[in-house]
């Protein structure tokens, strides 16, 4: 079994994390989602872990009159139908952060490519699980999701939706365990997990992997509140975390502690997935083709020059109120993780493509886990050709070769 890391805090200052987000965009270490840990980098930590928002919240725009904004790229008939279709409404999975299929939004917005592809876009910060009755009502068009599986987990009562682009092709989870001396999974039998809502699918295969049973194996008690370090002064023995969140904030509070990684313990998974409806993605494709490839492009940018993005992010952050007390360093840190994570996965995939084999794999060993009862249906929940279809033959995004 893989070792787990283990952590201790080294306070960084915004300068320097600032310079090493910058860099990440160069780790040739990394794709899509982990086949090897992030790197251990010192780093000021975010400044809280949760939300505090259940639902969509006011609208904020951009409208692509900052820098970089971009003349119409497709031809007048396209431009036509697209503009056709209305506002669109994308909802966040939390806030504005700077994270895998947020970011990229919000850079496409700040740089104008929802308007070079004749789309009228809104942003709402919202939150995940909040989103998908607002997409499959037609309120909104566009979201977050967190993985695939929180897409087939909604996809109940006639509710259908199509995952679009996939940026993390692993879990973005880990289990961190209060005792750093714990080297072996099995270790947990018989201990207590805090949770909070509910224990992440990864981190129950996981532990699947490792012997050890829901229900019988190990208890779940409900935490209050997002503090991480609050929560291991409790009397609980590991607790499930972001990879891109918590270990932060744990490191700059000096606490020590044990990281497994599902990733490591060859767990399949997903995250960072820009989704809509089923019936909003057959009413109108250019639609869905346009907002993609403009978000595609804003994650090139935020891959290219990552202080940047994240400045964006915190920009509008702040424009809607910072109900989570989100920060700079702790924006700074999570998209240094995530940018990692989605590198690590990528393989020979152009970025946000869809690998149909991570998708399956996913389902597969979550069905073996006992998350799922039995293998649900995964027809019609993902388009690999939407994403796949914007790039050329050498794996470049087409931009200037839209046409109706």
């Amino acid at each position: 079994m893989h070792q787990p890391r283990h952590r201790r805090a080294l306070a960084g200052t915004i300068t320097a994390l600032l310079l090493v987000a910058a860099s990440c965009g160069d780790d040739d270490d990394e794709g899509g989602e982990t086949t090897a840990a992030p790197a251990d980098t010192a780093a000021a930590a975010p400044t809280t872990g949760g939300p505090a928002t259940t639902g969509a919240a006011e609208t904020t725009t951009g409208g692509g009159t900052g820098e970089g904004a971009s003349a119409q790229v497709i031809d007048d008939a396209r431009c036509e139908t697209n503009r056709a279709a209305g506002t669109i409404t994308y909802l966040s999975s939390f806030d504005f952060a700077a994270a895998a299929s947020i970011i990229d939004v919000v850079t496409a917005d700040e740089k104008g490519y929802f308007d070079a592809v004749c789309l009228d876009v809104e942003l709402r910060p919202s939150f995940s699980t909040a989103n998908y009755p607002l997409v499959a009502s037609g309120e909104a068009q566009f979201s977050s999701a967190g993985a695939y599986t929180e897409i087939l987990n909604f996809s109940q009562d006639g509710a259908a939706f199509v995952a679009l682009t996939d940026y993390g092709k692993t879990p973005i989870e880990a289990l961190v365990v209060k005792d750093p001396a714990v080297t072996d999974l099995a270790a947990l039998e018989g201990m207590t997990i805090g949770v909070k809502g509910d224990l992440p699918p990864s981190i129950v295969a996981m532990l699947s992997a490792a012997g050890l049973e829901r229900g019988s194996d190990y208890e779940e008690v409900l935490l209050d509140g997002f503090d991480p370090v609050a929560h291991l002064q409790q009397d609980i023995d590991a607790l499930p975390v972001y990879k891109s969140n918590e270990p932060g904030q744990l490191d700059a509070a000096g606490v020590e502690y044990a990281l497994f990684d599902p990733t490591e313990e060859g767990i399949p998974g997903s995250f960072g997935l820009i989704y809509t409806s089923q019936e909003f993605a057959a009413e109108h494709p250019t639609v869905v083709e346009d907002f993609v490839r403009a978000a595609l492009r804003g994650m090139q940018d935020a891959i290219a020059d990552p202080e940047a993005s994240v400045a964006l992010a915190v920009e509008r952050i702040d424009a809607a109120g910072n109900q989570n007390f989100l920060s700079l360093e702790g924006e700074t840190f999570r998209w240094q993780q995530e940018l990692a994570e989605v590198q690590r996965g990528m393989g020979d995939l152009p970025v946000g493509v869809i690998d149909p084999a991570v998708l399956e794999a996913e389902i597969a060993a979550y069905v073996d886990a006992g998350v799922f009862d039995e293998a649900p249906s995964t027809e019609g929940t993902y388009d690999a050709d939407v994403a796949a279809g914007l790039y050329d033959e050498n794996g470049e995004l087409t931009w200037e070769a839209a046409a109706g």
